[in-house]
């Protein structure tokens, strides 16, 4: 049944007392399903073959492009011949060794982030919200403490602050890029690893297959916390967003002590991962109503990509900017006028679809009044969102940005990050790794997504889908 929800004017995280409200309830049928897909089903991402391959994959990855950027101008590297494959490795080594070892200054650098980053989040105030209720944990809801803006600008202040009075120069970043990789590797598998133990030690897993590596590449522990910080939340914005947008930040410091000025292109991605970072700051009590809060477990597969592969991957731009004379990636002033016009219209449709979507989940729980924090984009709070009411208890937005496509947010996220690598044009194809592995991780979700809701919905969701037809963009796919 498709219906109206217009809200009710009550005072923050009241809840609704009206009859509405009560059709919230998860019922005995939705509760059956949710303790169904609360257990292992079946192994995922080629089962405990492929995640061992991704687990010792990944690194190397991460080696062989930072190496072909910074060192191979930008070019994919091989062996001349088979004869020369053991002399490629130890060349490939021998750059890890000398360039990317996680020498004491890399381990003093990330190690003063992550114990910056868990301080700041134990005392800054913040912006109490609820969560959505947890079948695992008899349907009780979580209370998250989102003080990630007032933690992102005490950051900005602070490396304003160490570079001005040459304590820490952001500069430094960039020219360590490799041997902060490196300790950043080590903090991947050490908090996976460790992580599960705890877990596993205290009775707290959920969901697992019974394979040991599997189970630590997909996690033991859902809503694992130090207090009042929820790590798994922590982690997502705190240290990837924040590494991202410093790394730009510290490529523009570089250009600018090498040339006295920074490039347009360079400045394209201060912003890009600016509005990036501000965007995961200031919705964060949205965050809490996702995926990965609600179901996703806290293992490898978002550990890794967290302490590591987001921030060191996601900006080979940067990268390339900051190691190669800006005559190679120079664009006219038109060329410029456009990437900045489709940032910020990406940007602009993946902040209020995300928002109105959040916002949503928090209407159904009586929630009306909302943060107000910069910037609030109008278009981003539906007053009167149509919506599928599921015989599960919840419900399904069709409306805004939701009524033309089932995943409007991936769409706008994906071409940012396909102007990550535009940004240095065809100098280097390395840049666009980001887009090409985002999109497979993205489609691999939606999969991932669509058939759990599927499974949870039943028919209501062949509704959702006979109203909503295009999974991505609208009249195409």
């Amino acid at each position: 049944m498709v219906q109206s929800y217009g809200g009710t004017g009550n005072e923050l995280r009241q809840r609704s007392v009206d009859a509405s409200a009560k059709s919230l309830t998860t019922t005995d049928e939705g509760r059956k399903v949710d303790q169904l897909l609360d257990e292992h089903q079946t192994y995922e991402f080629g089962g405990p073959a492929g995640v061992t391959a991704m687990m010792l994959g990944f690194p190397m990855l991460m080696y062989y492009l930072w190496i072909c950027l910074w060192f191979y101008d930008g070019k994919l590297v091989y062996p001349a011949s088979f004869e020369d494959t053991v002399p490629f490795l130890g060349r490939m080594w021998a750059h890890i060794r000398d360039d990317a070892s996680p020498n004491a200054y890399a381990w003093k650098v990330y190690t003063g982030l992550v114990i910056y980053q868990l301080f700041l989040a134990l005392v800054m105030p913040g912006y109490q919200q609820e969560g959505l209720p947890v079948p695992s944990l008899g349907y009780k809801t979580l209370m998250y403490n989102c003080n990630a803006l007032y933690s992102l600008y005490a950051t900005m202040l602070t490396a304003a602050a160490l570079h001005y009075y040459h304590i820490f120069r952001l500069t430094e970043i960039i020219d360590n890029y490799g041997h902060i990789m490196s300790v950043a590797m080590i903090y991947g598998f050490a908090v996976s690893f460790g992580m599960y133990f705890i877990t596993v030690a205290a009775g707290n897993e959920i969901r697992m297959s019974g394979n040991f590596i599997y189970d630590v590449f997909m996690g033991a522990c859902l809503n694992p916390r130090i207090g009042s910080v929820d790590l798994k939340m922590w982690a997502e914005v705190r240290i990837p967003w924040v590494i991202v947008f410093f790394l730009a930040v510290s490529g523009g410091c570089h250009q600018y002590e090498q040339y006295g000025y920074v490039t347009p292109n360079m400045a394209f991605m201060i912003l890009a991962t600016w509005l990036y970072l501000n965007a995961c700051a200031k919705g964060e009590e949205c965050i809490p109503q996702t995926w990965d809060m609600y179901h996703e477990k806290w293992g490898f597969m978002v550990i890794f990509w967290n302490f590591a592969g987001v921030p060191f991957t996601y900006v080979y731009s940067v990268v390339y900017m900051a190691s190669h004379d800006p005559s190679n990636y120079q664009f006219s002033t038109p060329t410029y006028v456009v990437l900045f016009t489709i940032l910020l219209t990406a940007y602009y449709i993946w902040d209020t679809s995300m928002s109105q979507k959040s916002r949503f989940k928090m209407q159904t729980q009586g929630i009306t009044t909302f943060r107000n924090t910069f910037p609030q984009l109008p278009g981003g709070t539906l007053k009167k969102p149509e919506f599928i009411q599921t015989a599960h208890g919840n419900r399904l937005l069709i409306s805004g940005w939701w009524r033309y496509s089932r995943k409007p947010n991936y769409v706008a996220d994906w071409t940012m990050s396909f102007c990550w690598g535009v940004v240095i044009g065809s100098a280097t194809i390395i840049p666009y790794f980001y887009s090409v592995f985002f999109i497979t991780v993205l489609i691999h979700r939606c999969g991932r997504d669509f058939e759990r809701c599927s499974i949870k919905y039943g028919k209501d969701w062949e509704r959702y889908c006979s109203i909503v037809k295009y999974k991505f963009i609208p009249g195409i796919y």
